[in-house]
């Protein structure tokens, strides 16, 4: 084979060959295609709004395109996303309470001679309040027992709790009865229930 045929063969051969570059795009879709409902379950099992999720869910997915090359393989992504995803919105639910506490100090203030309208500004003042309530009594239950519940409210296996909180799979169960038991008594303290 002449030298011009063997450099026309290598030339055409890197044409074929998808570069670097063209790799993590690729994983990137095969990410997005395989977890984006998983992402979205977890992100809507805490933030209870479909629109605030799907916010949650981009976000995540943007944090994955932009450190796709750090993960060490294809089996911890799923994993990484869950945790980024509850971390995310975690965040997003701090951010929302500080804002909505304002606006229920706004509500409150007008509601003072609002007749009628209070009504409903209570029973949606108290629902609010329940639900803070809860959210206290889940950040005073202690780590992991506290993931192990949120990420098995949103349906997840014991394996895939282990896998993504770094836990033995044995001591999931265990973990998520405990981290009941210690929801039920702190949250009878907080709201007076006992």
């Amino acid at each position: 084979m002449s030298e011009r045929a063997a450099t026309a063969l290598i030339d055409s051969a890197q044409e074929t060959v998808p570069t670097a570059a063209a790799a993590p795009a690729l994983q990137f879709d095969e990410a997005f295609t395989l977890h984006h409902r998983a992402v979205y379950r977890a992100a809507y099992a805490l933030v209870r709004d479909g629109g605030l999720a799907e916010d949650v869910t981009q976000e995540v997915f943007l944090k994955l395109y932009q450190s796709l090359d750090t993960l060490q393989g294809e089996e911890h992504v799923r994993p990484w996303l869950l945790r980024v995803a509850s971390n995310t919105a975690l965040n997003t639910l701090r951010s929302r309470s500080r804002s909505n506490t304002r606006a229920e100090e706004f509500y409150r203030e007008a509601s003072v001679g609002g007749g009628a309208m209070t009504t409903g500004l209570d029973a949606d003042y108290e629902r609010r309040t329940e639900v803070e309530e809860a959210r206290r009594a889940l950040a005073l239950v202690k780590e992991p027992m506290r993931s192990c519940l949120l990420l098995k409210q949103q349906g997840l296996s014991y394996r895939e709790i282990a896998e993504t909180l770094s836990v033995n799979e044995v001591n999931v169960g265990s973990l998520i009865a405990r981290g009941r038991k210690e929801f039920i008594r702190v949250y009878g303290k907080i709201g007076g229930r006992r």
